[in-house]
């Protein structure tokens, strides 16, 4: 038997840039962001348009609760390389992230609930402001594009080409064909799903767990489908009838 195993689980991470070397304001920013967000853990990778101290930044990443697990080769490189630490190759040609044509928030107050140790003789804690965000796109998406939301759902109301990514942390509807690739449940949403007019995506991947084109059901390729994961956590695939 052999003693390695490549298994069918995508790792979810986020991409750090960096237009500035000050600390300070970095850790400012970046405490703002993630006040209210549900990336406390992720997994990023680094990149930086100006030079950084690479070891002091990866360390105040982690005083914040994010995982660097790699940087993009550039400025950071060579001090990467020199403390063994994984670079990636640079882009040639990165995705455009764009904005939906319209959303939707929806904004739930959720009271915190006191500590078993507090007196209750102390004031009630401050309630917390939880926004579900549905991105709607009225235009096709096209080639080099990338739409994305990080507190919600996406609903494309045409279709996406072939080299175009959604990635949303809820739900995706695209109405019409989908030949990029199409990420729900970005951040582990066991829960979310994929819904298609057309199914000729290069990728369909639901909380980590993908499928590439080739291994796609062909009895639901360019069909109407419903995608989601099982009880075992494996994609199903289930074509919808008119």
């Amino acid at each position: 038997m052999a003693d390695i195993r490549i298994t069918g689980r995508m790792v979810n991470f986020s991409r750090l840039t960096f237009d500035t070397n000050d600390h300070n304001a970095i850790r400012q920013q970046l405490t703002q962001l993630l006040q209210d967000s549900t990336t406390h853990g992720a997994l990023v990778i680094l990149d930086s348009t100006v030079e950084q101290e690479l070891i002091a930044l990866i360390q105040l990443l982690l005083d914040l609760d994010l995982q660097p697990m790699a940087v993009i080769d550039g400025l950071l490189g060579d001090q990467a390389r020199a403390i063994q630490f994984p670079v990636l190759p640079a882009d040639n040609k990165p995705l455009q992230r764009i904005k939906a044509t319209q959303e939707q928030v929806i904004v739930e107050t959720v009271a915190e609930q006191p500590k078993s140790d507090e007196s209750e003789t102390k004031a009630a804690a401050p309630a917390r402001h939880i926004g579900h965000i549905t991105s709607y796109h009225d235009e096709i998406l096209r080639t080099g594009q990338c739409l994305v939301q990080d507190h919600g759902d996406i609903i494309v109301n045409a279709g996406i080409n072939s080299g175009s990514e959604v990635i949303s942390s809820g739900n995706i509807h695209i109405y019409g064909s989908a030949r990029g690739r199409v990420i729900a449940g970005a951040g582990g949403n066991s829960a979310a799903r994929i819904f298609c007019h057309s199914l000729e995506a290069e990728l369909v991947s639901i909380a980590g767990t993908y499928c590439v084109a080739d291994d796609i059901p062909p009895h639901v390729v360019k069909k109407s489908v419903h995608i989601y994961l099982n009880e075992n956590q494996e994609l199903e695939f289930k074509a919808l009838e008119f």
